[in-house]
C-alpha cells in the first residue's frame, strides 16, 4: 500500500551507509527524508538541523528521541510540533495524521458500529493521492500498519 503514498525514501538509503541505531537506546533506526524534520521540528530545533546529514526515526515508544544522525545529533519529543504514535500512548494521539485518525476515533467507531472502515477509508485517500505522510507523520512514512495495529487491538480489548 505505501507504493501509493510518500516518495520512496531508496536514493537516500543507497547514499547513505551508517548503520541507523539511536545514540540512547540503539534502537535501529528507519531511515527519515529531510522534509519531514522541516516541517514537523519547532522553530528552535530546526535551527539546528543539519541538511547535509541523513536522519533516522527512532520508534521505540520508551526512548524520547524521535530523529538521530550519524553524527549523534538528536531531536526528542519535545523538539516536534506534533506528539509521537509510538511514544505517547494517550487515546486523542494520531495515528494518521493526514486524515485524523486516533486511538480514541478508532475506538468509538468500534463501539458505534462493532468494526472500523479507517483502513479502507485512509486507503481511498491514499489511492486518490491525497496524502501527505512525509510532511504529516513524524516516521515520515505512511500510517497504515499503525492503524491496522490499532484496530486489531482495540478489536481484542473490546472483546475482553
Amino acid at each position: 500500500m505505501t507504493k501509493f503514498c510518500c516518495p520512496s525514501l531508496s536514493n537516500q538509503e543507497s547514499g547513505s551507509r551508517w548503520q541507523r541505531l539511536c545514540p540512547q537506546d540503539g534502537t535501529k533506526g528507519k531511515p527519515v527524508q529531510l522534509i519531514t524534520l522541516k516541517s514537523l521540528l519547532v522553530p528552535i530545533a530546526l535551527e539546528q538541523l543539519n541538511p547535509a546529514t541523513a536522519y533516522g526515526f527512532c520508534s521505540s515508544p520508551s526512548c524520547p528521541v524521535v530523529y538521530f544522525s550519524e553524527q549523534g545529533q538528536t531531536f526528542t519529543t519535545t523538539d516536534l510540533k506534533v506528539s509521537v504514535f509510538q511514544k505517547n500512548v494517550n487515546e486523542d494521539v494520531s495515528v494518521c495524521y493526514c486524515f485524523g485518525w486516533s486511538r480514541q476515533r478508532i475506538r468509538e467507531e468500534l463501539n458505534q458500529s462493532g468494526e472500523s472502515n479507517a483502513v479502507d477509508i485512509i486507503t481511498t485517500h491514499i489511492k486518490a493521492k491525497r496524502c501527505g505522510c512525509e510532511v504529516n507523520n513524524p516516521q515520515g512514512s505512511c500510517c497504515l500498519e499503525n492503524v491496522r495495529s490499532v484496530v486489531k487491538q482495540t478489536v481484542e480489548e473490546l472483546a475482553q
